[in-house]
């Protein structure tokens, strides 16, 4: 048996981990049963669900016939995730455990579309705070600008660059806007997510033909994706560019950030936070609320403390074990 070698989790199924090596050969994992022990002993231990997740850096051991078994994880570097969808029964404030989608990522592209589905600045928001919030290189994609009748594209567009984000106006049928995304992922590992029916995969499908992500249609009745990706997947497109395909979601909610921390992941607030009269302020309804003057005078839009509030009100302590 030959040990300690280091890849990359490109898939996982059920209880299948797929590695990916240096040498782009590839090998199904198995997970070493004391790894599942001593995460069943972690004081947090019902607070994430997964141990071992797409984009972790993993040593293993190789058996005698080709498959492998995961002896240990890399330190994270980062990771994304959200808070997993509540229990079936689970009915106190707080019961919310942590899924993890990725690990070990540069870029965070938010897949968002105009039209069918129509755009949604508030979940744009929420995404946009996941990604602030473990400091990852965020940028915006709005897909479908043969369905801009209205021209909406270049108001958001201005409105999001303004804030300081980059902002990329897409046809993924046509191609329009694909060349200047590989530019700008190139030689990097970029996570791409978004909510169902944005056209996620048919944008990486003009990125990267040959890798063949699976792409889903719009429901004509709820104007809402069909999942069509079942788990998030790494696929390399050159030396040391990788693309992390992921599931269409219906909803997001950041895990693990608290009221008095939220102001910290809207970049527009930066300026004003260390001038509020409270340290622990929630920009909300305290007195003496830097932020709360600054949308007063226009230097913060309505629009972004409104989500603000709107997430602001929907935090929920995370359980402590």
């Amino acid at each position: 048996m030959e040990h300690n070698i280091k890849g990359l989790i490109y898939k996982v199924e059920s209880k299948d981990f797929y590695v990916l090596n240096d040498d782009d050969t590839e090998v199904r994992c198995s997970l070493r049963g004391r790894l599942k022990k001593e995460h069943s002993l972690k004081k947090r231990k019902l607070k994430t669900l997964d141990i071992v997740v797409v984009g972790d850096i993993v040593e293993y051991s190789l058996n005698d016939d080709g498959t492998g078994v995961i002896e240990g994880v890399v330190d994270r570097e980062n990771y994304i995730s959200r808070k997993a969808p509540k229990l079936k029964g689970a009915g106190n404030r707080g019961e919310r455990l942590e899924q993890i989608i990725a690990a070990n990522i540069d870029n965070l592209f938010i897949v968002t579309s105009i039209h069918q589905p129509e755009f949604n600045n508030r979940v744009l928001d929420r995404i946009i705070v996941t990604g602030e919030s473990e400091h990852l290189n965020v940028y915006i994609i709005i897909n479908k600008s043969d369905l801009d009748e209205f021209e909406l594209i270049p108001e958001w567009k201005e409105f999001y660059e303004e804030i300081g984000y980059t902002v990329f106006a897409v046809d993924a049928h046509s191609g329009d806007g694909i060349e200047e995304l590989k530019d700008t992922m190139a030689g990097t590992k970029s996570l791409f997510w978004g909510q169902s029916g944005v056209g996620k995969s048919t944008i990486l499908n003009k990125i990267a033909p040959e890798l063949n992500f699976k792409t889903g249609e719009v429901s004509q009745w709820s104007s809402k994706g069909k999942h069509t990706t079942v788990t998030a997947i790494i696929k390399k497109i050159d030396n040391d560019t990788y693309i992390i395909d992921t599931p269409g979601i219906k909803e997001i909610e950041p895990f693990g950030i608290q009221e008095e921390n939220l102001g910290f992941y809207f970049i527009e607030f930066t300026d004003y936070l260390e001038h509020c009269r409270f340290n622990t302020c929630t920009h909300n309804h305290e007195p003496g609320c830097a932020v709360r003057e600054a949308v007063e005078n226009g230097d913060i839009t309505v629009e972004r403390y409104e989500s603000y509030l709107n997430m602001l009100d929907s935090i929920e302590d995370d359980m402590i074990f």
